[in-house]
């Protein structure tokens, strides 16, 4: 006797039928349905609130926090250039966390239940619903969970009185990206590099799905080697 395939309806709350794909979940999540209008993810109506968020939260939110942390290194004693070369060097970090996270964590394969469930909610969902406009930014709830850990990370490595400044940095480049993601799929560039950086980022939603991991650029997918190839070399 064959068993049935499942199939998800698309009517009800997706995140608990994601998990009963097992290996289809793989094909399924990643041919993408193109709608402004997003799916709904919870029967209750409280966590599903939770996972909505509109895009300028994330800079209202954070950005005080990025210039609370920059100021507390000021007031250690460290001068303006120092400072500069902190941020700086914090965002450099934050673009090579950027590129590892999305290769190796939200492009993860998975077939169990709990694992399907999981990645849907971390990054399969904007991979199935990509123009979904409140689910393209990272929840401020789950960021300040994620941002203890990161500061102890970066602690560990720092100084006292660099942490600050240099977490914040990091900080200021998550807000850059969330931003650029959100107008990578909802803005409209008139000039060369946003435009670029936009069919970039389509490119790994709609035509190659397993490269192209840069957002706010494609640096680090140059250094690994998982730039998407040109149409030009995909028909041939």
């Amino acid at each position: 006797m064959v068993a049935q395939e499942f199939t998800v309806d698309l009517d009800k709350p997706l995140v608990f039928q994601v998990g009963h794909l097992g290996e289809a979940y793989e094909e399924w999540v990643h041919q993408p349905i193109v709608s402004r209008e997003g799916p709904r993810f919870f029967e209750n109506e409280f966590v599903e609130s939770l996972t909505r968020t509109v895009w300028w939260a994330i800079p209202s939110i954070w950005l005080p926090v990025v210039c609370y942390c920059v100021l507390k290194s000021v007031r250690m004693g460290h001068t303006l250039p120092e400072i500069a070369l902190m941020v700086v060097s914090g965002i450099f970090i934050w673009t090579l966390l950027e590129y590892t996270l999305h290769r190796f964590l939200f492009h993860i394969k998975t077939k169990s239940y709990w694992g399907n469930t999981l990645h849907y909610l971390l990054h399969g969902c904007h991979h199935k619903h990509p123009m979904d406009g409140l689910r393209l930014v990272f929840p401020p709830a789950a960021t300040a969970i994620l941002l203890v850990p990161f500061w102890n990370m970066v602690l560990l490595f720092a100084s006292p009185s660099i942490t600050p400044a240099l977490f914040g940095g990091g900080l200021l480049g998550y807000v850059m990206y969330d931003c650029t993601h959100y107008y990578l799929h909802h803005g409209h560039p008139g000039n060369d590099v946003p435009k670029n950086l936009k069919k970039y980022h389509m490119n790994h939603h709609f035509r190659v799905q397993d490269k192209g991991f840069g957002i706010t650029s494609s640096l680090w997918d140059r250094v690994f080697g998982t730039l998407p190839p040109s149409k030009m070399a995909t028909k041939m």
